[in-house]
């Protein structure tokens, strides 16, 4: 697949501060990657050099082929961005900042305009200073997902937004997806990645730790088991790979490495098992493993 953006060892410094030590990874065409990191880690630096708004100091950065820094103008003419907390003019109303956000952009559907309105629950007759957050957040969103873009943009999209919006914004996203549009969603609700992303990319001190997609990156750490068996099951206590064993009468829990699994089901399948229930790491498990401690 052609790469819509490509990023290598990018560098930022503020003055002595180090933002971003070494940031390389790739978006391909209808790809969408999940880009997570705790507060601090270099998230939002990253999105600002993509969008050409903060000058990298080392390193190369390209959208559609084209350099993020001096191509930035004719860049924003195929994206769509959403910060994690999107400022209004308050005199204006919701309805009124969207058709101005799509004039600016050149374009828009005014029918997916109104359908979006509608679908977020969004008053555009309203002033945008009566608006809440989570209001603020739909403007953004639906003047967004009101253009054709090539690629789409989203930093902490759904901050302040409820469940039930949460959902329709994922919805939205995987509309996109299936339409084949390319999007970098960073976002701290680690469960709204891991339904939407085709590959994460963790991100800690301005470093990129860890890349893959979750079926790639699963195979890196345990999965949980669960069993219940009419035999022993402390034997299974030293079997290889096993880590965390916990026992409750004739039930057992405990942490599998997968290149073990085989050794701990033969070890299973002698003690007249009842369950075996295993269940892959989440992507929280996946995230934790790189920021505990």
């Amino acid at each position: 697949m052609t790469e819509v953006v490509k990023v290598e060892g990018v560098q930022k410094n503020f003055g002595k501060a180090k933002a971003l030590s070494d940031v390389t990874f790739t978006i391909k065409a209808g790809e969408v990657v999940g880009f997570i990191g705790p507060n601090g880690s270099g998230k939002s630096t990253t999105i600002r050099i993509l969008l050409g708004i903060i000058k990298r100091n080392a390193g190369n950065a390209e959208i559609f082929g084209k350099d993020v820094w001096k191509n930035s103008l004719e860049i924003h003419k195929r994206i769509s961005y959403v910060p994690g907390d999107v400022n209004l003019w308050g005199s204006l109303t919701g309805g009124e900042i969207i058709d101005l956000f799509l004039k600016l952009h050149g374009g828009g559907n005014k029918e997916r305009r109104d359908y979006l309105i509608e679908r977020f629950e969004l008053d555009p007759k309203k002033k945008a200073k009566s608006y809440s957050k989570g209001n603020r957040q739909k403007v953004g969103l639906i003047a967004a997902l009101s253009v054709d873009s090539d690629l789409y943009i989203f930093d902490e999209p759904t901050s302040g937004l409820d469940p039930l919006m949460e959902s329709i914004f994922q919805e939205e996203v995987e509309r996109l997806k299936s339409a084949g549009k390319s999007i970098l969603l960073s976002s701290h609700i680690l469960s709204e990645v891991e339904r939407l992303a085709d590959k994460v990319v963790i991100i800690r001190q301005g470093e990129i730790v860890e890349t893959g997609t979750l079926e790639e990156m699963r195979h890196l750490t345990r999965s949980t088991v669960e069993m219940e068996a009419d035999g022993d099951v402390s034997a299974m206590a030293d079997v290889a790979g096993v880590f965390g064993f916990e026992q409750d009468g004739n039930k057992a829990t405990f942490s599998a490495e997968q290149q073990h699994l085989n050794e701990i089901l033969l070890a299973a399948g002698k003690l007249d098992v009842k369950k075996f229930d295993s269940s892959p790491p989440t992507l929280e498990d996946l995230f934790m493993r790189h920021y505990e401690g």
